[in-house]
């Protein structure tokens, strides 16, 4: 499920950027790289999520790292982590969908189809209580299934692929679907593939990740540990976004809403309350917010305030000011 497929991007202002001022993602520091970077993880099975970014911040020296959707101790797979300034944007990966291939066992052989049958019918919305070992509160909650193929079937033993919504067991989906069938079942193997935009075809290891470190720091080549690290923006890839003037970043960066006259380009499928992210012309991730208006509207309107600033992700004093009153929005 491609979360962003279908956008297009609509120019309200054709503007250039200063070069003086901020810069290409790519084209920070070593230093700024690590420091608004993101490690997409390949898990291995045995530690705790919180181990294995607790190893990620020592490997890299650093103060700050933390993971996006922790997975149990014999889980493996996909396991973004935010490093320094990136852990602003934690939660908004954790949000994001997630996709998992697990071993489920059936507890006595069942036909093919009627086990077929049944996996579709939990695509859609389910109910889950979380099981006595989960760290969050026990009560009903609603989750969505995208998806649920069947990649092969054997005996007892079915391989699925699973997409779904953030926050769904698949431990007790598969109980679920144990007690659907009659068979009962239980998850014997997960390894998740996709957190978000990230996926396992990018996934590294922590071995990589050190081996990366050490060649900078012992032989000062930067190019591995840049192609390991990825810039903080590869984190918020899946949510629409509106650019904006360099004349707007500073104001939103101190925290601001956005108005129209701050605006140079927006994504179309922009909907009332979606959660969407603001970049500057050079791509750099400005904040995340909240639009009070669809696409098809902002584009129309004018000196009207389009979005409510929500988590400021880039430091103030990058971009010079250019707000006169507190009272405005940013333009």
């Amino acid at each position: 499920m491609q979360e962003k497929a279908g956008r297009e991007t609509i120019v309200l202002r054709e503007a250039a950027t200063d070069p003086e001022y901020g810069s290409l993602p790519s084209d920070r520091s070593i230093s700024e790289h690590i420091r608004k970077g993101v490690v997409n993880l390949d898990k291995p099975a045995g530690p705790t999520s919180h181990e294995v970014t607790s190893w990620v911040r020592k490997i890299l020296d650093i103060g700050r790292a933390g993971h996006s959707g922790t997975l149990d101790p014999r889980v493996t797979g996909v396991l973004p982590i935010m490093l320094e300034d990136a852990t602003r944007v934690v939660d908004m990966v954790k949000q994001a969908g997630k996709e998992y291939i697990s071993l489920m066992r059936l507890h006595r052989p069942t036909p093919t189809a009627i086990t077929t049958e049944i996996c579709q019918e939990f695509v859609g919305q389910i109910y889950q209580t979380p099981s006595l070992k989960s760290a969050v509160k026990r009560q009903l909650r609603i989750r969505q299934i995208y998806s649920i193929d069947i990649l092969e079937l054997a005996h007892k033993e079915t391989l699925l692929r699973i997409e779904c919504e953030a926050g769904t067991y698949v431990r007790k989906l598969c109980h679920d679907i144990g007690q659907a069938i009659g068979s009962g079942a239980h998850m014997q193997e997960l390894r998740r593939t996709r957190a978000g935009p990230f996926t396992e075809d990018t996934s590294i290891t922590l071995h990589t990740l050190k081996d990366a470190y050490i060649a900078w720091v012992e032989e000062e080549n930067e190019a591995e540990l840049r192609s390991v690290i990825q810039p903080v923006e590869s984190a918020l890839v899946h949510l629409p976004t509106i650019t904006l003037l360099d004349t707007a970043v500073a104001a939103i960066c101190h925290g601001a809403p956005l108005a129209t006259p701050g605006v140079s380009e927006i994504e179309t499928g922009i909907k009332k309350g979606d959660k969407i992210l603001l970049i500057t012309l050079k791509g750099e991730a400005i904040a995340l917010a909240t639009a009070h208006h669809p696409s098809e509207e902002i584009v129309k309107l004018k000196k009207t305030i389009v979005a409510t600033t929500n988590r400021v992700v880039m430091e103030p004093n990058i971009y010079p000011k250019h707000w006169k009153s507190k009272k405005t929005g940013a333009s």
